[in-house]
């Protein structure tokens, strides 16, 4: 049960992938007079009316100031964004989680790093002013927990882990001037376990089924995660189950 007044004004950024859509649903379950705004490339399947929605290039700056304009107040912001495999990058390769040091590229290197890190930075650049300065506000983007530096014992999935790690700082850092800027304000990563989704499904072999998430399940956790986060835990990731994952 949530310690706190529901958010107000809320955005989903990446509300057409599978734990954005759940978000979407959910938030608008659970916050039926909250003010609802969805970002996404391409617009939704089942886009409520409620919901406004713009199309939103995370990875172009001027898209993503274009589309803030039209916001007055947010207090509430998720980045359900993320990138771990797609089928050719812009030199015409795969991308998938390394194995060994032998297949580093420094292309898919890049765009892990833009979709997983500078992005989600620079959406919070540009929605971080619209917080209020009087009452609780959150931000939040997905993390994962491979990119923790401590709990890293298989190696592997270079790029993955490493832009996850860049992640959690730039969380860190945003924290520590959102907190001057805005007391009552919470700036976290989310891990959401492992979901069924197009993002994990090459790799969910040897996932037990009790860890297997739908984006439903997942969706649900994360929001009741987020109702209990005060600003003391500012900067901080936290899984599904609302305990920290170590730095």
């Amino acid at each position: 049960m949530s310690v706190h007044p529901p958010p107000r004004n809320v955005l989903i950024v990446g509300a057409a992938g599978g734990i954005g859509a759940a978000l979407l649903e959910d938030i608008r379950r659970r916050y039926p007079a909250a003010t609802v705004t969805a970002w996404s490339r391409n617009r939704p399947s089942a886009l409520p009316e409620t919901v406004a929605w713009a199309a939103v290039d995370i990875l172009d700056e001027a898209s993503v100031a274009a589309a803030v304009v039209d916001v007055a107040h947010l207090d509430l912001v998720i980045v359900a964004t993320g990138l771990l495999h797609q089928a050719a990058t812009s030199n015409g390769k795969a991308i998938a989680p390394e194995k060994t040091w032998r297949t580093l590229d420094a292309v898919t290197m890049t765009e892990m790093f833009a979709i997983n890190a500078i992005a989600p930075a620079i959406i919070a650049k540009h929605t971080l002013p619209k917080f209020p300065r009087d009452r609780r506000a959150v931000f939040a983007a997905l993390s994962a927990r491979v990119g923790s530096i401590t709990d890293n014992r298989l190696g592997g999935w270079y790029s993955y882990r490493a832009s996850k790690t860049a992640l959690n700082q730039i969380i860190r850092t945003l924290s520590i001037e959102l907190a001057v800027r805005h007391p009552l304000a919470v700036c976290v990563g989310l891990h959401p376990g492992t979901v069924n989704s197009a993002l994990s499904k090459p790799f969910q072999t040897n996932v037990a089924a009790e860890k297997l998430f739908t984006a439903e399940r997942s969706a649900a956790h994360l929001l009741d995660v987020l109702e209990t986060l005060t600003p003391q835990q500012s900067g901080g990731v936290y899984d599904w189950a609302g305990a920290r994952v170590a730095e």
